[in-house]
């Protein structure tokens, strides 16, 4: 069980971030409409290229690791494909993106390469999801667009394992199954609990968000036959769709925005409340079993992190902090309160002072994932041990956890 490691790769908000195979760079967007890349120098990260062609702020990154390609998306409703290519002059290798036909006419939302890295997902505020594949012919990347019946904005999407199948949770308050079969690309799948037949845009599942609030995260299992997703109700779901059983855990805390799958049996989530949870259960239920930070040993030694303070907070206002405090943790001083001096007025008990906006897999296999990174508005990447589970105490910041209940 080791300690997280922190890094504060800036002082503005990183929208996403995407390790390399090996874990030795990382590309992030630090809410610009450039990527950067960083690479693992010690205990430290150092930025050593940018790449620069869209025109608005980047939403998504995803790293594939086996054919180390990087596809970026955008509020400019662009997508690029970079890839690694000796420079004519000078022979470094340099990052050259290629352009991928959308056809969409909102912001580009979200990404994600397929587990065979010959396709990918975008979502968009087209309420549609553009599937791409690569066009040899042309040397770009083509799409065909997943409609019907999306109703708003796309918030996320995920691949099952098998490559066809797509998860997609959006603004319309419903998580849906679709295939993204494409003939001349993908070898016809073998029947699973999502159906047999799966011609493009087949609806193999819709599910609705229990309260009303937007989806804003889905994830498959490793081995695919489970569906989780978390919305703005401060509520995550989890579908097996051969019952089918739907287990809804309902939070009294902030909306988690971002998951990920450890174990078949597992999930760590995030969003917020700044603080990542580790849920876990199977076919007979699922509960909230603790958090990879521990805010009161946090609270015990007087500090609401690692390393300095960031000036990036939920809100910077004493005010706010006044009412937060005596609302969730039941304080009238110490950090986090409007009367301690300095700088820890507006810092939170946790190792990331604001929302977390991402959480990937860092180490292990998938299944079997034994580390997990996030990164946040606060600019801060972390690496957790998914072993180093604190439990939900009773009072506190994760103390409201309590009043969750199952159905």
């Amino acid at each position: 069980m080791s300690a997280p490691e922190v890094f504060t790769l800036g002082q503005t908000p990183i929208t996403s971030h995407s390790f390399n195979a090996d874990r030795s760079e990382v590309a992030v967007s630090l809410n610009s409409n450039d990527v950067q890349i960083f690479a693992r120098q010690g205990n430290d990260w150092k930025s050593t290229e940018t790449l620069s062609e869209h025109d608005k702020l980047i939403t998504s990154i995803d790293w594939a690791p086996n054919s180390n390609r990087i596809v970026t998306s955008a509020q400019d409703r662009n997508a690029y494909v970079w890839q690694q290519t000796p420079d004519a002059q000078t022979g470094h290798m340099i990052w050259k993106p290629t352009l991928v036909l959308l056809r969409i006419n909102r912001a580009a939302t979200y990404v994600k390469w397929s587990p065979n890295e010959d396709k990918f997902a975008v979502a968009s505020g087209a309420r549609a999801i553009a599937i791409c594949s690569f066009d040899p012919e042309g040397d770009w990347w083509v799409s065909r667009l997943l409609k019907k019946p999306i109703r708003s904005t796309v918030l996320s999407v995920d691949w099952h394992p098998n490559n066809v199948l797509l998860a997609a949770g959006s603004a319309d308050m419903k998580a849906r199954v679709f295939s993204a079969y494409i003939k001349d690309v993908d070898k016809r799948p073998s029947p699973s609990v999502w159906g047999e037949k799966l011609p493009f845009n087949t609806i193999c599942g819709e599910y609705s968000s229990p309260a009303g609030g937007w989806v804003h995260t889905v994830g498959f299992s490793p081995s695919g036959d489970v569906l989780a997703f978390a919305s703005h109700d401060s509520s995550i779901n989890i579908v097996y769709p051969g019952g089918p059983v739907v287990y809804n855990i309902r939070m009294t805390t902030l909306p988690l925005v971002t998951l990920t799958w450890i174990s078949e049996e597992s999930i760590i989530a995030a969003g917020h409340d700044c603080q990542p949870f580790v849920f876990s259960g199977n076919q007979s239920g699922w509960e909230l079993v603790g958090t990879l930070d521990d805010p009161s040993s946090n609270k015990a030694s007087g500090r609401s992190g690692f390393g300095a303070p960031s000036p990036v907070g939920r809100l910077q206002s004493s005010a706010f902090n006044t009412f937060r405090n005596a609302d969730s943790r039941g304080l009238s001083g110490g950090p986090g309160s409007p009367t301690t001096s300095g700088s820890t007025e507006s810092e939170l008990f946790t190792i990331h002072q604001n929302t977390i906006t991402n959480v990937r897999p860092y180490e292990g296999v998938p299944g079997a994932v034994s580390r997990v990174s996030t990164s946040g508005v606060d600019g801060k990447l972390v690496v957790w041990d998914v072993s180093a589970v604190s439990p939900v105490s009773a009072g506190g910041l994760a103390g409201k956890m309590g009043g969750m209940h199952l159905r």
